[in-house]
């Protein structure tokens, strides 16, 4: 079934089909405060991280590879589009006013998506570990009780699978590879790990979602369960590090974030509302 089967948009989140950011804000459906607020949660999770690997495109080693880091960027970018749009309509902002009109101290990313990852095992560490909690999260989130939600995760699901599958494989690749690539991969889980506490950190938002939204410290077993697997696999050892302090989910960042929004938002601010 299509978007020109004739359902509108409402009846098609009702029927669990994964939409567009252009079909959710056509719907008529508004967020309400708390699941607006987690949607931004993740909405900025996946455009942050999107402006961090978009960087590879005609950077990768390989011709493949450069095509599959992009793909993985664009599904991130409208990861983002569908879960800023939603929760924009609490609000009454469209998803470019959240992404590109908000100061460094609104998002409400986690750290670990904000840094650059410009050494390629760097990238390959960070989407091992974020595209393992994100499949698993958006995975239970197509049982959610808020209905769009549930539409949402029903698309982003298929689409993390093929990230973590991706970043396995490539986790493999370079951890049985040549010794070198096993040093610089280590390297670059260690310098991840200390960031991994945050992705399974509940609060008060979480507390006041329960039944609606999977808790974030249900997901560590599973998660950790399936990193662990590969890491071992690959001939490489789980980090043993201190961890850091979090503080993302409330708007305290690292000090990469504020160059990475700059960069995105600056033709947007000084040509508002410009069309092409």
């Amino acid at each position: 079934m299509t978007a020109g089967s004739g359902f509108d948009s409402a009846t098609r989140i009702s029927a669990g089909y994964a939409l567009s950011a252009e079909e959710i804000a056509g719907s008529g459906r508004i967020a309400e405060e708390d699941v607006a607020q987690y949607a931004l949660r993740l909405g900025d999770d996946a455009l942050v991280l999107a402006q961090n690997m978009i960087w590879w495109v005609s950077r990768a080693p390989e011709l493949e590879e450069d095509i599959a880091l992009g793909n993985i960027a664009l599904d991130l970018l409208g990861h983002a589009r569908v879960l800023l749009t939603y929760a924009g309509s609490a609000w009454g902002r469209s998803e470019d006013d959240l992404a590109y009109f908000r100061e460094e101290e609104e998002f409400r990313c986690l750290h670990l998506v904000q840094f650059p990852g410009h050494d390629f095992a760097e990238t390959i560490a960070r989407q091992l570990i974020f595209a393992e909690y994100a499949f698993e999260l958006h995975s239970r989130l197509r049982g959610s009780s808020d209905e769009t939600l549930a539409a949402i995760a029903t698309k982003t699901a298929k689409e993390l699978d093929y990230h973590a599958d991706h970043a396995e494989q490539w986790t493999l690749r370079l951890g049985i590879g040549t010794e070198e690539a096993n040093r610089r991969l280590q390297a670059a889980l260690d310098y991840f790990w200390p960031y991994l506490d945050e992705l399974f950190e509940d609060d008060e938002l979480i507390d006041r979602l329960d039944g609606v939204v999977p808790r974030p410290s249900e997901l560590r077993e599973p998660v950790l369960e399936r990193i662990t697997a590969t890491i071992e696999e690959a001939g490489l050892r789980v980090p043993d590090v201190r961890q850091a302090a979090t503080g993302g989910r409330r708007g305290e960042h690292r000090e990469a974030l504020g160059p990475l929004l700059a960069e995105m938002q600056v033709l947007a601010r000084k040509h508002p509302g410009a069309t092409w």
